[in-house]
């Protein structure tokens, strides 16, 4: 044998076991791929659909920033029914409102009234009424519960003390906040019901309703403290114990879940959801258009 046909039946030697020993690690790998999709049922792999809504309050409100909405003005209410009407397109399961789950019997039962008689009349109806009892009949959803978890806190402690942090922005920002999300900073009083909560949704806005309540009062505190911060995180508290609220309630992967909050609320629940391994955010403005 030559030189040459040495060589070249070496080389094929070496290509075959190479050839074999790639297919051998492919085939090891596929193996554990298989092992680690073997360990996981679809069951585990489904999320929760969540529509996650966000609203101003329609009827009587404690908040300090609201928006002019007469609840009893019919051509108003007529305006919700056709939001409820969007809405109820995702056909949710289950409904969420902002009452505290100890209202949850009485919340049923009005609920319940309301899909069994349309024309039940309310004192001063809210968005739950006017919006998640109408979305909920269309829908023939049958559960409804309340997530909200009462918690004061003090937003109005930079004007209140002398700010050792950075007083220039905190006051700066104050004078006029929208200025900084110019998409959203609109003149809501041209614009129709259905506009209004178009803006509402809007991350940006969304984003800025987080700054506004709560983050932009990390800028206060004295000197070595960290009193605005303090007071920003009791409203973090407040929203993950609602969403506490949320994950008591007993729900599988064929349920499909609408929630109803103050936009506030929304904003923490939206970037509580789209981290979350059981539920997936569904596009709110699928449903608006």
């Amino acid at each position: 044998m030559t030189t040459a046909q040495k060589t070249i039946l070496i080389t094929s030697i070496l290509a075959v076991y190479s050839c074999k020993n790639s297919q051998s690690v492919l085939t090891e790998k596929k193996n554990t791929q298989n092992i680690v999709l073997n360990n996981k049922s679809d069951d585990d792999l489904k999320k929760i659909p969540v529509l996650n809504f966000g609203t101003f309050h329609m009827g009587l409100t404690n908040d300090a920033t609201t928006t002019e909405f007469d609840e009893n003005d019919r051509k108003n209410q007529l305006a919700v029914k056709e939001i409820a009407k969007k809405l109820s397109e995702f056909r949710p399961t289950v409904i969420i409102v902002e009452r505290p789950p100890s209202f949850d019997n009485r919340l049923q039962a009005e609920y319940s009234e309301y899909v069994s008689n349309p024309k039940m009349k309310f004192k001063d109806p809210s968005e739950i009424e006017l919006l998640a009892y109408e979305l909920g009949r269309i829908s023939g959803t049958k559960r409804i519960y309340g997530v909200d978890h009462k918690m004061s806190y003090n937003y109005n402690i930079g004007s209140e003390m002398t700010n050792s942090i950075d007083s220039t922005w905190h006051n700066k920002y104050y004078k006029n906040p929208l200025q900084y999300y110019p998409d959203v900073n609109i003149d809501q009083s041209k614009l129709n019901l259905l506009e209004k909560l178009k803006i509402t949704n809007q991350q940006s806005y969304l984003d800025f309703l987080i700054e506004v309540n709560a983050e932009m009062l990390a800028h206060v505190g004295s000197e070595k403290g960290f009193e605005g911060a303090d007071e920003a995180t009791k409203y973090y508290q407040r929203n993950i114990r609602m969403y506490s609220n949320l994950n008591r309630i007993p729900l599988n992967e064929n349920d499909r879940v609408f929630i109803i909050l103050g936009a506030s609320h929304t904003a923490y629940f939206k970037d509580f959801i789209q981290r979350s391994p059981k539920f997936i955010m569904v596009d709110t403005f699928q449903y608006l258009n």
